[in-house]
């Protein structure tokens, strides 16, 4: 154990883990990072498969979001927003009203997706009191959906995993069922189409009759990330977003993980022509650099909150580091890579590669499903694929292949059972064939020692 390590385990306590079975493992200690690179205090190589957690976009120390935030280090590393203007921070905010869905014209910085989120919840919340309708309180949410850990965040997040033991301490939301048909045990419906007629007229008929009451819905577009890369039937998010507007319901869609071109276009919103009311932004914001959120909003939620200071209409909410500098230039810079590379335009050969590999894996023995959006995409294990009987959890499959991936100098994470890859966008279309091959080998490896001994157990201390 090196001194790192040493330090690590006696003062530190890691998010989304068990510190008992992370104690008692050797643990890999990252020293830097270069590309599509993570090398550890041993010198070893790992390919980044899962973008440091989903943040990283074009690359580990990476030039020009390097030279931006050094040019911006010698001059102010923080102001505070509360009161003036830092330079990079209106920058930013028009280069995202720019890039966004038209009508998203204001944006509210904040400091990661749960904050953004949180910002969101409470300006919906408040909208609807300025506006002379303090009934409509409510928020839909989907089953199975992941909006950040904040409490506001978690009251519309439903995931049970990480959520019920803060029931509490929440505020109550309507579940509309999780739009995910692999998943789905609705009887009577086997299809797709149909999946999605009952999905959009369970909304219709809940907003048909209560829609006075709620003042917004909160969706994932396209995936719902931590719930395990869990797909929507195409024209999902767009029938949403039409019976949204038809019952005069807020829509606020999380593009934390979907956003800045993950699945294909630069916002998932885009894949289905939809301009939301509220959009919340974080991880890729600033390519993997600094901590910063955006909540994007059109222009009436935004006049609804202008006053005199006596009308206390005021968004009474904020935060220390709001707007920092050094995340708003490092934001610019990965903008400007987006534009000068067109790197939007150059994604479909990599993503024809993930495609291939998917195709791959699910003729794999214990592999049920395989889940692919754009530059994302979950590999589900399945113990029995034709009945969907899935392993017992505490046999921590998925976990062991991604602590198997990295013998082969891979770095990936799971989400109970589903795998998860999501390499940064700039990897290269045989950068991606090899991350893919290496996942494949280490997959192949743990599926003869299942097929050695059924009850093979795996230990990953990070398990969800």
């Amino acid at each position: 154990m090196n001194q790192w390590e040493a330090m690590d385990k006696e003062y530190v306590w890691h998010p989304f883990t068990q510190m008992q079975g992370w104690n008692e493992n050797k643990q890999l200690v990252i020293d830097r990072g270069e590309g599509v690179m993570l090398y550890d205090t041993e010198g070893k190589a790992y390919y980044d498969g899962i973008s440091s957690l989903w943040v990283n976009i074009h690359g580990h120390r990476r030039r020009e979001i390097d030279e931006a935030v050094k040019k911006q280090l010698d001059k102010i590393a923080h102001s505070t927003l509360l009161g003036l203007i830092n330079k990079p921070s209106a920058e930013l905010a028009q280069k995202l009203v720019e890039v966004t869905p038209d009508g998203l014209n204001k944006v509210f910085y904040s400091d990661d997706g749960s904050t953004a989120v949180e910002a969101a919840v409470k300006i919906a919340f408040q909208y609807w009191q300025h506006k002379g309708r303090p009934e409509k309180q409510q928020f839909i949410n989907l089953g199975d959906s992941y909006h950040g850990d904040t409490v506001g965040a978690v009251s519309v997040g439903n995931i049970d995993v990480f959520h019920k033991v803060y029931k509490p301490l929440l505020f109550n939301t309507k579940k509309m069922t999780c739009p995910s048909f692999y998943h789905s045990k609705i009887a009577g419906v086997d299809t797709e189409a149909g999946f999605l007629d009952f999905l959009l007229n369970e909304l219709e008929e809940y907003l048909k009759a209560n829609s006075g009451k709620v003042a917004a819905m909160i969706i994932e577009p396209l995936v719902q990330a931590a719930a395990g890369m869990l797909m929507q039937p195409k024209g999902y998010i767009k029938g949403v977003r039409e019976l949204t507007r038809k019952y005069d319901v807020l829509l606020i869609v999380d593009e934390v993980a979907t956003g800045f071109g993950r699945t294909g276009k630069l916002f998932a919103c885009e894949n289905e022509g939809v301009c939301p009311d509220m959009m919340c932004l974080s991880k890729g914001i600033t390519a993997g650099y600094m901590a910063l959120g955006a909540t994007m909003t059109t222009d009436e939620i935004y006049n609804a909150f202008l006053g005199e200071a006596s009308d206390y209409k005021t968004f009474y909410h904020g935060h220390s580091y709001t707007g920092n500098p050094l995340a708003c230039a490092a934001g610019v810079a990965g903008l400007e890579i987006f534009e000068k590379e067109s790197v939007i335009e150059n994604l479909p050969p990599k993503m024809a590669v993930i495609a291939e590999h998917m195709q791959t894996m699910n003729s794999m023995k214990y592999v049920g499903n395989v889940r692919q959006c754009g530059m994302l995409a979950g590999i589900e294990l399945m113990r029995d694929k034709e009945l969907k009987i899935p392993f017992a959890p505490a046999l921590l499959m998925a976990g062991g292949i991604c602590q198997t991936a990295r013998k082969y100098g891979l770095i990936v994470r799971n989400i109970g059972d589903v795998i998860i890859f999501m390499p940064p966008l700039a990897s290269t279309a045989q950068q991606i064939e090899t991350m893919l091959a290496l996942l494949e080998q280490a997959m192949q490896e743990v599926f003869e020692k299942i097929d050695q001994h059924s009850d093979v157990k795996f230990s990953d201390p990070c398990a969800f």
